[in-house]
């Protein structure tokens, strides 16, 4: 829960430096009195805790933490399938990541891009194919193990859903856009399964998508996903932009992003944990969010060295590409 320190603090912060922008004291008190209304009238309360704990720390193999498969192990199975959760339970994951999409048809499936392109054996946007065309295509051509995996299919997202209840996994559901369809998609599969509520959370790098998941539920458990930079720079380091000029106008935006994701949006959506990018993850940084009550759960943990770093050191969750052996990331 955010402290009345802190709220001091944010807000005085704002207040200042629209009084340095506008030199306008009275403006200044106006739009920060109309800031706090606005979070304590629109802000969502989290989710109860015991409820997020669920979730957030179900019982982990020799007591360990919570291990979970990203796009149910994208280096051990052809990702997004039915086969990847079944090697991610059958490898000891507690949970699985999913990335949600939709088709020409509005059928909610499993797929991280917004093409076929890098992960079956055609081609063309997803949002432009039907389900019965997806259905056709070998979910597991261009995977390393795709001799072992040949044939496998897209799954539908309840498909998926019944799959992972079957094997006891949590589900951390990725949402990457269309915030109204896939809260009215994900809403109703709660409702069709309601275990979800206590072994499932809904999480984005969009703001406004977990906002409107929690308008439409407000008892389902989110994460609002984050890694510094991401404006300006790939997952890998590398500079989106040419120009110096959009390098730094990028720049200056990741910091207002970064500031508001650890100072207002999470407490706006009324988040219960934060997935951060796992180099940016130390023990003062769980300790900050602890005192907030939000868990922070690292990604995309590949090697040894790290898995070792968050299990014995760190102590949180982390999502990872294999839970076999180490690989390169997957941005």
């Amino acid at each position: 829960m955010l402290q009345i320190g802190d709220e001091v603090v944010y807000f005085s912060a704002v207040f200042l430096l629209v009084v340095l922008g506008t030199r306008s004291a009275t403006g200044a008190s106006l739009l920060t009195a109309f800031l706090y209304v606005f979070m304590v009238m629109f802000r969502f309360p989290p989710v109860p805790g015991d409820q997020a704990g669920r979730v957030l720390r179900p019982r982990a193999p020799s007591g360990g933490v919570p291990v979970v498969a990203h796009r149910g192990g994208s280096h051990d199975a052809p990702e997004n399938t039915l086969a990847a959760i079944r090697e991610a339970s059958r490898n000891g994951a507690t949970g699985v990541e999913l990335d949600l999409s939709f088709t020409a048809d509005g059928v909610p499936v499993l797929m991280h891009d917004e093409t076929v392109d890098r992960t079956t054996n055609s081609s063309g946007p997803v949002s432009k194919l039907h389900l019965v065309q997806l259905k056709r295509l070998d979910a597991a051509a261009c995977h390393r193990l795709k001799d072992k995996f040949s044939g496998e299919k897209i799954p539908t997202l309840q498909e998926a859903v019944e799959e992972c209840i079957r094997h006891q996994l949590t589900i951390f559901f990725n949402v990457k856009d269309q915030p109204d369809k896939a809260a009215a998609v994900l809403h109703e599969m709660y409702k069709k399964f309601p275990v979800l509520y206590n072994s499932s959370i809904v999480s984005s790098f969009e703001p406004k998508v977990i906002y409107k998941m929690r308008q439409t539920d407000p008892n389902v458990v989110t994460a609002l996903i984050h890694r510094p930079w991401r404006l300006s720079r790939f997952g890998d380091g590398t500079s989106r932009s040419l120009s110096t000029s959009g390098q730094l106008w990028m720049g200056v935006l990741d910091v207002l992003l970064d500031w508001a994701h650890h100072h207002i949006l999470w407490k706006l959506c009324g988040v219960s944990a934060i997935f951060m990018q796992k180099d940016f993850i130390s023990l003062d940084y769980v300790q900050y969010w602890a005192e907030r009550g939000v868990e922070v759960v690292g990604w995309t943990v590949n090697t040894a060295v790290e898995k070792h770093y968050y299990q014995n050191l760190l102590k949180i969750g982390y999502i990872t590409d294999s839970l076999l052996e180490d690989c390169d990331p997957h941005y």
